[in-house]
């Protein structure tokens, strides 16, 4: 089983730090700041609660009126770059908590201070608050940095700002209407650096998922601009085309009722042992006489803890198929074990999904 994330939180983590604290701060005490650190509970805290159990008992440290302890944190990231600390190490996450902790209450203050911790570790969490406390003024703010010369505070003003970022608060005034976030991603749709656009195409795949018109209007202006903003409008109509929405699969090419004959669909591993995989095979043929877009995935049936199921759609491949062209297909879905699913043993299905249509289903067991 792989080393948990949270283990990045060691001892020898702390004391590295510690030290380098103690450069910024002289009065830091370094041995009082470990006993805080590992009281009791710590092994039982999660990722997230390291980062922000840390950011609280730094505060015990930092000079509690906040610009000072901001500039504190400012010097405290320069030594860090002096020292060819790696940037955007999720360790120091903390930064960016401390800011969301005790900077609620000064928006100047916090906003630069984002600007610059975000450029050594990414503030994408840390602005999901001030964006609910200040709308109007954070989306003005983020629309500003979508022109900031650094890519990361570009990039950040695209992932602070997502409807629905994994592992974050949503935000439900811009999940209604998401009309005040268009004018940052028309500002980096085609941004010089692929950490940018990517963030983009995230931001649109969020949108989707409660605004599907608006994605699809989008559609029509960007697609064909450059090649770069073509990546990024299929990628973030990713869920679309996985929930087989016809209009997104169409205006990419693929035919819901294309000549497609799908046969020997067959499950190779009826019992499949948690922590290995299922295998499956099944041959595609276009039996037209032109050629065709041929969008493949496959979806699992995962059984959940009331025993009901709930289908995750994987994609296999997207290419065109010549006329009469025949291709057979094995593939492969890991059980092994992973902290962001839990299998529960019992009956389970895979279905083949062919440009958007389900076209054949199957029945399979996990067993322990």
């Amino acid at each position: 089983m792989p080393t948990p994330l949270k283990e990045v939180y060691s001892p020898r983590f702390y004391d590295q730090f510690g030290q380098v604290l103690q450069m910024v701060l002289p009065t830091f005490d370094q041995e009082k700041f470990r006993q805080l650190i590992f009281a009791e509970g710590w092994e039982a805290r999660e990722l997230k609660e390291r980062m922000r159990h840390t950011a609280r008992v730094l505060h015990h440290f930092l000079p509690h009126h906040f610009p000072e302890a901001v500039a504190v944190i400012r010097q405290t990231i320069q030594q860090l770059r002096e020292m060819r600390f790696p940037v955007q190490h999720v360790e120091f996450m903390f930064f960016p908590d401390y800011v969301e902790l005790y900077g609620l209450e000064d928006l100047e203050t916090s906003t630069k201070a984002m600007e610059h911790i975000t450029q050594f570790i990414s503030c994408e969490f840390a602005v999901r608050p001030f964006l609910l406390k200040y709308p109007e003024q954070m989306m003005a703010q983020m629309l500003a940095w979508s022109t900031h010369e650094h890519h990361h505070v570009r990039r950040f003003a695209s992932e602070g700002c997502r409807p629905r970022l994994p592992w974050s608060m949503a935000l439900p005034f811009l999940k209604r209407d998401p009309s005040p976030i268009l004018p940052i991603l028309e500002n980096l749709k085609a941004d010089p650096s692929e950490f940018v656009r990517r963030s983009v195409a995230n931001n649109l795949n969020d949108i989707s998922k409660d605004n599907p018109e608006l994605v699809l209007n989008l559609l029509a202006q960007w697609k064909g601009q450059t090649k770069e903003t073509d990546w990024v409008v299929k990628h973030g109509c990713r869920t679309l085309l996985k929930q087989g929405h016809t209009e997104v699969l169409q205006y990419f090419g693929f035919d819901g009722e294309a000549q497609l004959e799908v046969s020997d669909f067959k499950v190779l591993t009826p019992e499949v042992a948690l922590g290995k995989d299922l295998l499956f095979a099944f041959s595609v043929k276009n039996t037209a006489e032109t050629p065709q877009k041929v969008r493949l995935e496959y979806g699992v049936y995962y059984k959940k803890a009331n025993n009901s199921l709930a289908r995750k759609v994987f994609k296999i491949s997207e290419r065109e198929f010549a006329p009469v062209e025949v291709a057979s297909v094995t593939r492969k879905q890991s059980f092994k074990y992973i902290t962001t699913r839990r299998y529960y043993p019992g009956a389970h299905r895979v279905s083949l999904i062919v440009n958007g249509q389900e076209r054949e289903i199957a029945d399979f067991l996990v067993v322990n």
